[in-house]
């Protein structure tokens, strides 16, 4: 600061040496501002007070003889040459160009040049001399103005785009302080001084740091009340008479009045004004050229019926005119009865002229038109295109086998895990083993009841069949296939010992007598209550059971192995039809008469609730890779899930005349098929991609049909063959059906 002081007294002594005239003042170099406009500040060098040099030359005294020695002298000029060249450092803006000489350099460089040429108080920037010419005229041309020396001052090569803003962006670490000047077209990095500027005045201050609102108030008078007012002058002369002025100002307005140039105003009509909306409806209108403007329509002419003297057939007759007065007023077909007068005097007032006019009313304003763009597309093409039946086999077509045996209906079939035997169980009390491969019965073990369902041991190091009859769940081992899988499954059955302290259960284990034995029973499972299904978890320990009860123990669940049966559910949620395990997870899925819940076993809490849409669920089948699940229904519905999509069907077939009773997925095959009443089972290609964007694919492929209608039953269980593409069907007819 003291450096820049003393050059401007040098410099003012040096002109006042040269020409003896008063300092003319500096230009002062501008700087630019947010936005991209230099806007004139004060320098830091700048002093608005006047140093004794500077009063000294002022006040003409410079010519006087100076005490101080030559070497005080050249000390102080060249202490001044150094502060003006740090000054001279400091004040230079990034926007100059190399080469361009400042202001400030020009002035001091020509000393006889006036004063007044290089004002810069009334312009935005002194490099660009175009004026007050709108910049938007130098947009088609590849310069923004031109300088002082006449010179075209070009705009950047290349324009940047959003990329370009971007890569500086992130490479530029001051791309926050520059802005675009908009006189010469550059960027222009803001100083310190000029951001701390722009974020005062954005907070609302004020631009000046040392600039302090809140000065000390001066009082101008005192707080002491005084007995004289301060002015004790007399009024004047003027406020005793009349204004003249006042005067001639109502004298004009009263000369308008007489003229009539003033109006009084009038008082405004508070009757409302109607009119009519669609009384314009010409095509020269305004309404008429709109392009989608729909007219009112119109009212149907009267008729025949409406005359006062119609013709005798449009007069009703009596039971005409009692069945139009029984009807509901929307159903009738006219809302008057036509009737004859003998001449147009005698027809009286209509009765429901105020209540039509009203709904005429009604639909002229609340009725939405809308022109609606038709679109010829062919139905053809709004039909999805399925791939044909032929290019998704294999999947069984015809009936291979028939086994006969059953004096009655076949509820149940099961196939074993290596697809050579079938277990069927039918209402004669007996359960049948079949050879799969030549239809032949292998056994008949009578189970003293009617067979609810049949159930394979999944597991093949394990002949066991679960048969649920009335009230128990019978565990035979039929003795069939491998001698050695036979004989390990009876150890196993034989290596159980029970604890020394039995617990409570819901179910009792009993075991079979020697002739019992000799018949194939190994365990006797009693609850107490029917039984009406039974169901075997993917690895052969555990099975699920379902009593036809209510309240929460409908559900138990099993584990062979240590002969112990447990209630996974505190309390009801309806009727339960069916259970199925999850093959790959720790789930329970429960479907009851309107919904399908998830239970996650190991956490014991509710998953998901699955809602079908149907009327009674009656069965339940889960796809082997566990992301889908198929439901059948007595409403002729068959419903597709997909888990990871939502709790709402994916899809919804109705293929069936009738309820279905079965519904079943083939463990290998992108297969599922399903029994209805209507005698029928439907094969339908359904494919589950793994990647999850891609939806399943469902197409129906084959109608088998191999079983007669009994008692207005027709198949009421289906099952798939495990490792082949084959169906089997148990009919009310008392046959089982294979399809391949």
């Amino acid at each position: 600061m003291a450096g820049t002081r003393g050059v401007g007294r040098e410099a003012a002594a040096a002109r006042a040496l040269q020409g003896k005239r008063p300092p003319e003042p500096e230009p002062e170099p501008e700087e630019p501002s947010l936005l991209g406009a230099p806007a004139p500040s004060l320098g830091p060098g700048s002093d608005p007070g006047l140093s004794d040099s500077e009063e000294s030359v002022f006040s003409g005294l410079e010519d006087s003889g100076s005490d101080s020695s030559e070497a005080d002298t050249a000390a102080e000029e060249e202490a001044g040459a150094s502060g003006a060249e740090q000054h001279s450092r400091t004040e230079k803006t990034p926007g100059q160009q190399a080469g361009t000489p400042s202001p400030r350099t020009e002035v001091a460089s020509v000393p006889d040049e006036d004063e007044y040429v290089e004002d810069s108080s009334d312009e935005e920037d002194i490099r660009n001399t175009v004026g007050n010419v709108p910049l938007e005229w130098y947009d088609d041309f590849p310069h923004v103005g031109y300088d002082l020396d006449g010179r075209r001052i070009y705009k950047p090569l290349r324009t940047p785009d959003e990329l370009d803003q971007f890569l500086d962006k992130m490479d530029n670490p001051d791309y926050w302080r520059t802005v675009q000047d908009r006189m010469t077209g550059h960027s222009v990095q803001l100083t310190d001084e000029q951001v701390a500027l722009v974020r005062r005045l954005q907070r609302g201050q004020f631009g000046d740091v040392s600039f302090n609102p809140y000065e000390p108030a001066v009082d101008f008078f005192s707080g002491d009340l005084m007995i004289h007012p301060v002015t004790n002058r007399p009024a004047d002369k003027r406020s005793f008479i009349p204004s003249l002025v006042e005067k001639e100002k109502v004298s004009r307005m009263v000369h308008a009045i007489k003229m009539g140039w003033i109006q009084p105003r009038r008082p405004r009509d508070s009757t409302p004004s109607f009119y009519d909306l669609w009384a314009q409806e010409d095509p020269d209108a305004v309404l008429g050229r709109h392009k989608m403007h729909v007219p009112a329509p119109k009212l149907a002419l009267p008729g025949h019926a409406e005359s006062y003297n119609p013709p005798p057939e449009y007069l009703p007759s009596e039971e005409e005119r009692m069945a139009w007065e029984q009807r509901e007023p929307d159903e009738r077909r006219r809302n008057f009865l036509p009737r004859r007068f003998p001449s147009l005097r005698a027809v009286p007032a209509y009765g429901r002229f105020i209540q039509e006019r009203f709904e005429r009313c009604l639909d002229l304003y609340l009725c939405p038109r809308q022109r609606k763009m038709r679109v010829n597309v062919d139905p053809e093409d709004l039909i999805p295109r399925l791939p044909r039946p032929r290019d998704l086999q294999p999947f069984p077509t015809c009936q291979a086998l028939v086994y006969r045996g059953h004096s009655d209906l076949v509820r149940c079939l099961s196939v074993s895990p290596g697809g050579q035997w079938l277990a069927s169980g039918s209402d004669d009390g007996s359960v049948r083993l079949w050879e799969v491969a030549s239809a032949r019965c292998m056994r008949t073990v009578p189970a003293g009841g009617v067979v609810k369902s049949v159930a394979w041991n999944p597991c093949p190091t394990v002949c066991l069949v679960a048969v649920a009859v009335e009230d128990a769940v019978l565990l035979l081992n039929p003795a069939l296939g491998d001698r050695l899988v036979v004989g390990s499954t009876d150890q196993l059955l034989s290596a159980f010992t029970p604890p020394a302290e039995p617990a409570a259960q819901p179910a009792h284990w009993l075991e079979a007598s020697e002739e019992e034995r000799r018949g194939g029973l190994r365990l006797r499972i009693c609850h107490g209550k029917p039984v009406t299904q039974v169901t075997w978890h993917g690895r052969g320990d555990y099975m699920a059971v379902v009593l036809a009860t209510p309240g929460h123990t409908q559900v138990l669940i099993h584990q062979l192995s240590r002969r112990r049966s447990q209630s996974p559910f505190r309390r009801g949620r309806g009727q339960v039809q069916c259970v199925a395990f999850h093959p790959v997870r720790p789930f329970l899925l429960v479907a009851s008469q309107r919904s399908v819940r998830l239970y996650h076993l190991l956490r014991q809490e509710l998953t998901k609730k699955l809602t079908p849409n149907c009327k009674w669920v009656s069965s339940l089948a889960v796809h082997p890779a566990g992301d889908n699940v198929i439901c059948g229904s007595y409403d002729s519905k068959l419903v597709w899930f997909d888990l990871d999509l939502s709790t709402k069907p994916y899809r919804v077939l109705r293929h069936h005349k009738k309820a279905l009773r079965a519904v079943a997925f083939h463990p290998r095959y992108p297969l599922f098929a399903s029994g209805s009443d209507d005698g029928s089972v439907i094969v339908c290609h359904g494919m589950v991609y793994n990647d999850l964007l891609q939806n399943p694919l469902l197409v129906p492929v084959k109608v088998l049909k191999g079983h007669t209608l009994t008692k207005d039953l027709g198949v009421l269980d289906v099952a798939f063959h495990p490792t082949q593409p084959w169906v089997f069907s148990a009919g009310a007819d008392g046959t089982l059906c294979l399809f391949t």
